[in-house]
């Protein structure tokens, strides 16, 4: 049998109005000059300002980072280790969506390290490169439920100079403390909380499918995906719905948890758009989501169908591939990748060979070849299933 290393997530409070204990969470950690870090589209925002203000209550000074918007690329993390340093702070508390998180805690890990951030990335063992001593803690504070950033050991951060979206990874990235308040996600727009909502779908769906024996991640990974399929529609129907909104809160978390087992090819094809025409990773994820699962169909199948009891679906792949169709239409997700970016723009060789080298490949249930990457964009680009 093969050896496998498991790992379980931190220390999460959960529940309403928990931002509370923020100030706690500091006192906790030992940290007493926090560098707030979220991104400039959500630091102006009065939910935010007041966040900040109840922190000004119990600490001398409160720094704040946001010089960012999605999608953050590598000079991102350098200004904000600039502003860690210059204030001499001893702690990150990273607030709001992925990119928020990711930044924060590329940041707290940076402000350790006297290398380039692209020599951490997710290959092989280089992250022991890493000088340990002085990466500061981190208290993640999602205020969206897709990412599940705040239970990663990794970062997304483009390398704006090749173009390509790199995963940083540490296993002192994971937050020491998380608090989820679904009362920080109930003004998240319907559209964000469907694109949002298919992020974390696409995260336990395909750590439920990666190959290897993981039994705790698959576990944690059925129950992610019938807490959205429980609750996703209601939060952007109804998103004062706090129960709703906590749920796919966990289901967020539980995705990112599960699949340490591994990932596929629906991250493979999203990370290089996402990195190349700004589109965002949870709809990206859900433009590619149908297409990956009838391309690995074969090696899938029986797993899907183990599920569909316990998700109440019909007992085989068809209903499976269904729902997730139906969804999406509801969600008024698009159905190719030409609805969201212009065919004549699309480089499918370069797409294809970036896709191929993404890290999430190597899981995917099928082997893949670059000649299958560009297969899979030429069908989202039509619209056309795999049989």
């Amino acid at each position: 049998m093969t050896n496998y290393n498991w790992n379980y997530p931190t220390t999460l409070w959960v529940g309403e109005n928990r931002i509370k204990d923020l100030s706690l969470a500091c006192n906790n950690l030992k940290i007493s000059n926090p560098l707030f870090v979220t991104d400039k589209d959500l630091v102006n925002l009065p939910f935010v300002k007041n966040v900040i203000l109840e922190l000004k209550k119990n600490f001398k000074e409160i720094n704040t980072f946001s010089n960012f918007s999605g999608n953050p690329i590598g000079t991102n993390v350098d200004e904000g280790v600039v502003v860690f340093k210059k204030n001499k702070c001893d702690g990150v508390i990273a607030f709001g969506g992925g990119s928020g998180l990711d930044v924060g805690k590329a940041i707290a890990f940076m402000s350790g390290q006297s290398r380039s951030i692209w020599d951490f990335e997710d290959i092989g063992d280089y992250w022991k490169r890493a000088n340990e001593k002085n990466i500061a803690p981190i208290i993640a504070v999602p205020t969206t439920a897709g990412t599940g950033s705040e239970t990663g050991r990794a970062s997304a951060i483009i390398n704006h100079e090749t173009g390509v979206k790199k995963i940083i990874f540490h296993p002192k990235f994971l937050p020491s403390i998380v608090i989820l308040d679904p009362v920080l996600t109930v003004d998240l727009s319907p559209r964000l909380t469907a694109a949002t909502g298919m992020d974390a779908l696409a995260h336990n769906l395909e750590a439920f499918c990666a190959p290897g024996f993981h039994p705790m991640a698959d576990g944690i990974a059925i129950e992610g995906m019938k807490l959205i399929k429980k609750s996703l529609l209601t939060a952007v129907n109804n998103g004062k719905d706090l129960n709703a909104r906590a749920d796919l809160l966990a289901a967020a978390s539980m995705g990112s948890t599960a699949f340490q087992k591994g990932l596929g090819a629906i991250h493979s094809l999203s990370h290089p758009v996402n990195a190349q025409f700004n589109v965002h990773h949870g709809l990206s994820n859900a433009i590619f989501m149908p297409y990956v699962l009838t391309f690995n169909k074969k090696l899938i199948e029986d797993r899907i169908v183990s599920i569909c009891d316990y998700l109440n679906l019909d007992k085989s792949f068809e209903s499976f591939l269904k729902w997730v169709l139906d969804l999406r239409k509801e969600l008024n997700i698009p159905h190719k990748l030409s609805d969201v970016v212009e065919k004549s723009k699309i480089n499918l060789n370069e797409l294809s060979k970036m896709a191929l080298e993404d890290p999430s490949t190597a899981t995917n249930p099928k082997k893949m070849t670059v000649d299958d990457m560009k297969i899979l964009y030429e069908h989202s680009i039509s619209g056309e299933l795999f049989n």
